[in-house]
């Protein structure tokens, strides 16, 4: 599978949408609650200091963000968040968008890449982080409300770029 990371289209959007919505609504990774609508995806996407496309075969499989984590003095610091479609995971997609993004962050101007809420749980992405060498600054106890209203931990993690 040849897989392109490169910046969305506005024709990318629908299949975007789907990607991140499926993510909102497994509420094991993102903190929203609602999903959304082609308009206010497109205004979101287009919001971001940067947002890349995984594509295969004309096919998007994932997606990323990124953006300042702070702002000021402290604007330095970029936060991203990562999609991966369901049907595609297992495949190393994820680890490339974190690859591509960190390059774009760099590109950017951006010093630091710090995730601030990764769900405990989500032992692929803590997996990931950890071999490319991202550190974790701690936990916080039951930061992160499950679907069914319980909460667990979120772990902070960072890299210098």
């Amino acid at each position: 599978m040849e897989l392109t990371v490169r910046q969305f289209k506005k024709e990318d959007l629908e299949e975007m949408t789907a990607i991140w919505n499926q993510v909102v609504e497994e509420a094991n990774a993102f903190p929203q609650e609602d999903t959304f609508s082609l308009k206010e995806a497109e205004e979101f996407f287009a919001g971001q200091s940067y947002t890349g496309v995984a594509e295969s075969d004309g096919k998007i499989l994932g997606l990323y963000i990124l953006h300042p984590n702070n702002v000021g003095r402290c604007r330095h610091l970029s936060n991203a968040s990562y999609a991966v479609s369901k049907d595609a995971r297992g495949r190393h997609i994820g680890e490339q968008l974190v690859l591509d993004c960190m390059e774009r962050a760099r590109e950017l101007g951006y010093k630091i890449l710090q995730f601030n809420a990764v769900v405990a749980s989500n032992q692929g992405a803590l997996r990931l982080y950890d071999r490319l060498g991202f550190q974790r600054l701690g936990t916080v106890p039951g930061g992160y409300r499950l679907a069914d209203g319980r909460y667990e931990d979120i772990i902070l993690f960072y890299i210098t770029l």
